[in-house]
């Protein structure tokens, strides 16, 4: 027989070692967590579905999606967010008002209208907000969410920058870059704590973004756009769009380059050609970036 002493002190050695391991798990838990949330996660959300009624790698709309939280364009967004982006995304960062890049941003804020409990933020040039206000949100075309509110409050804030400014949005920090597509388009640098990308968005022959990108000490990786095929060259030029070897000529223009580029925009229609003259390329570290894979730099 156990004596009363010998079994109190078990128990309190036990409770001791549950109470020692709960602490290693909590530990352990939290550091999975902070080592999760360490990563960008980037995606590129799909636009297009294939014959049998499944999402298509081919690309019509732009919408990338950063930490479920902020989108890069909205041309996409409200008919290919998942339920938890829906829930998260309050910050849209516009490179350009053309129509594959803003689409779907009308049907995301109705979506959203009534339980809106914060504004989203639509970060945007001011030329943008003028044409946004001017074209789209005009009465006519759609509502005017910048005169409505909800019960909540405001439903829309827009949050003008200018071109070559930093600026805030969510939890990342967002440098923006001035492009050769007209319309005053921005490409940008988004950096979070560890890590920073860079998206050129829609661009024809530039400077400025690549020069940044030689200099930029933490930079995981890039998408840049590539729309047409070398055919239609004369296409490329008069839409201020680059086709492979173009795309080619400006990357080079980077020297030495450590971090991998990921080719977006591709023209759906010419989307094969683009790849296969891409491939003859032979550009290093370069691959197509795939629609609804979550990436993570």
């Amino acid at each position: 027989m156990f004596t009363k002493g010998f079994v109190e002190f078990a128990l309190t050695k036990l409770s001791l070692l549950f109470f020692t391991a709960k602490s290693a798990i909590r530990f352990y838990e939290e550091q999975a967590s902070d080592s999760d949330t360490l990563e960008m996660k980037v995606q590129l959300l799909p636009s297009s579905i294939d014959e049998n009624g499944c999402a298509s790698q081919r690309q019509h709309l732009l919408s990338i999606i950063i930490d479920d939280r902020v989108a890069i364009d909205a041309g996409c967004l409200a008919f290919s967010c998942t339920d938890v982006q829906r829930e998260q995304v309050r910050d849209i960062i516009l490179t350009h008002p053309h129509l594959d890049h803003i689409a779907a941003l009308p049907m995301y804020i109705d979506d959203l209208f009534a339980m809106l409990k914060e504004p989203i933020r639509i970060h945007a040039t001011r030329e943008s907000i003028d044409i946004l206000e001017r074209d789209i949100f005009n009465w006519a075309v759609y509502p005017r969410f910048s005169e409505l509110k909800n019960d909540f409050g405001a439903v829309i804030e827009y949050h003008e920058f200018s071109q070559g400014t930093v600026f805030e949005a969510a939890h990342l920090s967002v440098r923006s870059v001035p492009v050769n597509h007209q319309v005053g388009s921005n490409g940008y640098f988004i950096s979070d704590r560890t890590a920073s990308i860079a998206i050129t968005g829609d661009t024809a022959e530039t400077d400025e973004i690549w020069r940044e990108c030689g200099s930029s000490a933490n930079l995981k990786a890039m998408m840049v756009e590539c729309a047409f095929p070398d055919e239609l060259d004369d296409l490329a030029e008069a839409s201020f769009h680059l086709t492979p070897k173009r795309l080619r000529a400006e990357l080079e223009k980077i020297g030495e380059r450590r971090f991998p580029v990921y080719v977006i925009n591709l023209k759906p229609m010419y989307r094969d050609e683009v790849i296969e003259q891409l491939k003859a390329e032979e550009i290093p570290n370069l691959e197509i970036l795939e629609v609804g894979k979550v990436y993570e730099f």
